[in-house]
């Protein structure tokens, strides 16, 4: 399996409801997604997480150039101030703290 983990520091805490917005578009196109296996989220005031699991990484790469997705990255500078993201192959599922820890160690790092 292909996991992909991802942080996000808000700006403010009110741009959770601009990320809850293009959260539920991204659910919804996973859903649609040849080759997704699931995705869970969490996070409480300025920071959140997101973890999906793909079958390979041709999915994984379809997914994050498409749709709902790229429209949010496009503007995830205008609610964010630091987002962190690592892929990694594995058979199974990490905890979250787990998933904080090496994204704080090994995540690459877009600041805005």
């Amino acid at each position: 399996m292909i996991i992909t983990i991802t942080s996000i520091r808000l700006k403010t805490v009110w741009h959770f409801f601009k990320l809850s917005f293009f959260a539920l578009r991204i659910v919804r196109q996973t859903k649609q997604e040849r080759g997704f296996v699931s995705m869970k989220s969490t996070g409480f005031g300025y920071m959140h997480y997101t973890l999906s699991v793909w079958e390979n990484e041709e999915a994984l790469k379809r997914f994050a150039r498409n749709g709902a997705h790229l429209e949010a990255m496009k503007q995830s500078r205008s609610i964010a101030s630091e987002i962190r993201t690592y892929t990694f192959q594995s058979e199974q599922v990490p905890q979250w703290n787990e998933v904080k820890l090496t994204l704080k160690e090994k995540g690459k790092v877009f600041s805005f």
